[in-house]
């Protein structure tokens, strides 16, 4: 009788252990993923060794396995943060702001965006690290489309309907829709919204105190 309690007791066990995986599967499959920021593009808006969650239902719940999306509850819009798949190596997750959408035109004015002839705020903890200003005479090789001027001037560019141009808010350092092009609106994964965990991967481990940034867990990410 004790074994058969015993062994109940293990299939419960079991049955609330897979309940808890599958619960978990599906909420990263449909809700909200974890994300591990490995490149300093984003800073100081999101630095190296953050650690965030991503909306996924928000631009439309991708169905796992194919390129259909449920109703999505907004349309991607102009200073949103989002997470995509790289368009020239969909194997990658890519983060940065989003600038323009379809419709509209991007300019760059010595290191200043402009959409629509309209000046775009500055991202609260954006920076340029690069002081130096690169003429409207330059032309940069790897910029696109081929002849589009620099990296501080640039344009004026029409974004084609269903894509989106993104920067990222350490623009000097950073590789974006102004050297490989737009992000295709179907290769979205979703919407950053918060740091859950940030450590600075420069100090040592066992100075666990000093290594996680304390400060930055919790933040809201815009």
């Amino acid at each position: 009788m004790a074994k058969i309690k015993s062994m109940d007791k293990i299939v419960q066990n079991v049955k609330s252990i897979l309940g808890i995986i599958l619960t978990a599967l599906i909420i990263k499959a449909t809700i909200v993923e974890a994300y591990q920021i490995p490149t300093g593009s984003m800073e100081d808006t999101i630095l190296v060794g953050d650690f965030i969650l991503g909306n996924k239902f928000i631009f439309g719940i991708r169905i796992p396995g194919t390129d259909w999306r449920l109703p999505a509850f907004k349309d991607p819009q102009q200073g949103d943060i989002i997470i995509f798949k790289y368009p020239r190596d969909p194997s990658q997750n890519y983060i940065k702001r989003a600038i323009a959408v379809g419709g509209q035109t991007v300019e760059v004015k010595n290191k200043k965006v402009y959409v629509d002839g309209k000046l775009m705020e500055f991202p609260e903890h954006g920076k340029y690290s690069d002081p130096n200003i690169r003429s409207k005479s330059m032309r940069e090789g790897l910029i696109y489309p081929k002849g589009a001027g620099n990296r501080d001037n640039y344009g004026p560019i029409k974004v084609p309907e269903g894509q989106i141009f993104v920067m990222g808010d350490n623009r000097d350092e950073s590789y974006d829709s102004r050297y490989w092009g737009f992000v295709p609106e179907k290769n979205l994964l979703g919407e950053g919204m918060i740091i859950y965990w940030s450590w600075d991967k420069t100090i040592p481990l066992y100075n666990i105190f000093e290594k996680v940034r304390w400060s930055r867990i919790g933040k809201i990410l815009s």
